[in-house]
């Protein structure tokens, strides 16, 4: 059909046909398990939508129709048992397709998903239900997290209703046994049951860099938003079959895994997989010929340390990035073996796509592109003031009154948090760049974690760009330390690959390599060995944890 989409957007274009405007047509009441999901189903029911497998060698494929009628299942099941509009649900589901019946289902009652990675543990789970006020928790059987869900209960009177998918445990209800019960037919709600667009949809906690983390809010046009950043930034096929590398309880998921895709009517690849290997995640993009690629930088820095000449990437048309800076280092090794440029983009937890290097552009290594038509954005200084061309500033977006479709509603039930990144007319998003003369924006870092040396403002992103050019290193992180002259001197936190050894000769090689690669006066003075460096449960790397360490050993 391909063309589901038309309806709920306004787009121009200009004569090379990349994007000049953008905005969305929104009703008041849309719902995506109704609008998309159903309408999918009665238009195309047998389209495919999902490829699911698994590292035991299970697969499935769903078809449109297979998704309505689940979340259906799912959606009686859970009214049921006492889930209604406007109650919250945490989903630990890792990337089980149990995870988009429920997420879907939810939509349909109108009740407030909270997807969670199953990294949590008793303590984690403790301060989100009570903070949160969670009703209900559809869990999985692998691992431990649901020792940890009745380990946290004793002492979190909200938590009702505890669901478990993939086995069997006393005191929780049977994902599977209940789902197959149900009747398949969950008409739409009306009169009080019935959505609005501005309702809560979905809520994720922030990976907390620093700080307890804060609760996202999301109304349903969030799920609209997505439209763009499946068919301006990761460019999808609609007849095609498309992978993002996300567990489902981080907000990628919802950026690669569900609207967008399913809005442009894209088949989703889901290998459900405990232990990122590359060799492994590799051979299925050879195997499911899986047309386009969306990964944090991570994932591609992996890759590029694997012989990619052993691969058949025939199938691959477009590679995409987000979730931190990608280095030009892994950029231009990535181009070299398979012909595609990684288009970047930024944006966070609390957005959609905010920069981007956009279908049809030219990206330039290492840039996160161009502010998305979704968005008005500009660079600011510590008084609020736009900073000039080539002048680091932090990144905000300009709201005036409004809520742009896609920006979240606000943290909930934290109107002090919320106040303090959102206003005088901007939501500031608490990230650096600097501009230049093309438009295009280059991060620096957090604005707690820029480096103030000798009257030097020093990104922590440059510094680590330089030194992964080094084949020695597989991973790094710098910080600034306290000096007593400089006020700061930068320090790198570096990981190894598998053929470099720690040594005093290593150091000064990658001091000199910086200085080769970057402004002298931005290389470490300092550099640590480790194993791993301290990152977030989602993966990002926790520098404020660096910083702490070597304070406390300065004071010791």
């Amino acid at each position: 059909m391909q063309g589901l989409n038309l309806k709920y957007v306004n787009e121009k274009y200009d004569e090379n046909g990349v994007l000049t405007e953008y905005s969305l047509n929104i009703p008041d009441n849309f719902n995506f398990g109704f609008d998309i999901v159903d309408e999918m189903a009665r238009l195309e029911p047998e389209k495919t939508a999902m490829v699911w497998c698994n590292e035991q060698g299970e697969e499935r494929v769903f078809s449109f129709a297979d998704i309505k009628k689940y979340s259906n299942k799912t959606a009686n099941f859970l009214k049921k048992a006492g889930i209604k509009k406007g109650d919250i649900v945490m989903l630990v589901l890792k990337r089980h397709y149990e995870f988009w019946f429920s997420i879907i289902a939810l939509h349909k009652i109108g009740a407030v998903a909270l997807p969670a990675t199953a990294q949590l543990t008793a303590k984690d789970l403790e301060y989100r239900f009570n903070f949160a006020g969670v009703k209900g928790i559809i869990c999985t059987a692998d691992g431990e997290v649901s020792d940890y869900v009745d380990a946290a209960q004793k002492n979190c009177p909200s938590l009702e209703l505890k669901v478990i998918a993939r086995g069997e445990k006393k005191g929780w209800i049977s994902f599977t046994r209940e789902v197959e019960r149900a009747d398949e037919n969950f008409p739409r709600p009306t009169g009080k049951e019935a959505n609005l667009t501005s309702d809560p949809m979905v809520m994720f906690f922030s990976s907390g860099t620093s700080g307890m983390p804060k609760l996202a809010c999301h109304d349903h046009a969030y799920a609209l938003a997505h439209l763009f950043t499946a068919k301006h930034w990761q460019n999808v096929d609609p007849n095609g079959l498309h992978l993002t590398v996300a567990e489902t309880g981080w907000g990628k998921a919802l950026w690669g895994k569900l609207y967008g895709q399913w809005i442009m009517e894209t088949a989703v690849f889901v290998y459900d997989f405990d232990k990122f290997d590359p060799v492994d995640l590799l051979s299925k993009i050879e195997k499911y010929k899986v047309t386009s690629f969306c990964a944090p930088p991570t994932i591609y820095r992996f890759f590029i340390k694997e012989n990619l000449a052993d691969y058949d990437f025939s199938s691959l048309k477009y590679a995409t990035t987000a979730g931190e800076a990608l280095n030009a280092a892994v950029f231009n090794k990535f181009y070299e073996f398979t012909g595609l440029k990684i288009m970047e983009c930024y944006g966070q937890t609390e957005t959609t796509v905010t920069l981007v290097n956009l279908v049809g552009t030219e990206p330039k290594p290492g840039s996160m592109g161009r502010p998305s038509p979704q968005y008005e954005i500009d660079l600011v200084d510590d008084a609020g003031m736009p900073v000039p061309l080539g002048e680091v500033g932090e990144i905000v977006v300009i709201t005036g009154e409004q809520q742009p479709p896609g920006l979240f509603k606000g943290y909930y039930n934290d109107p002090e948090r919320t106040a303090a990144v959102w206003h005088d007319g901007y939501y500031h998003t608490g990230d650096t760049a600097w501009r230049d003369e093309d438009g295009y924006y280059w991060y620096v870092g957090r604005t707690d974690d820029v480096i103030k040396s000798s009257g030097y403002r020093i990104g922590p992103f440059e510094v680590e760009s330089a030194l992964m050019a080094h084949p020695a290193v597989l991973e790094c992180a710098v910080t600034g330390v306290p000096d007593p002259i400089r006020g700061q001197v930068v320090k790198a936190t570096i990981v190894l690959t598998k053929n470099y050894e720690p040594s005093e000769e290593l150091k000064k090689e990658l001091q000199g390599f910086v200085k080769q690669q970057t402004a002298p006066y931005k290389y470490p003075r300092k550099i640590e060995f480790v194993s791993e460096l301290p990152k977030t449960i989602s993966g990002k790397i926790r520098r404020v944890e660096i910083r702490e360490r070597d304070e406390l050993k300065l004071k010791k």
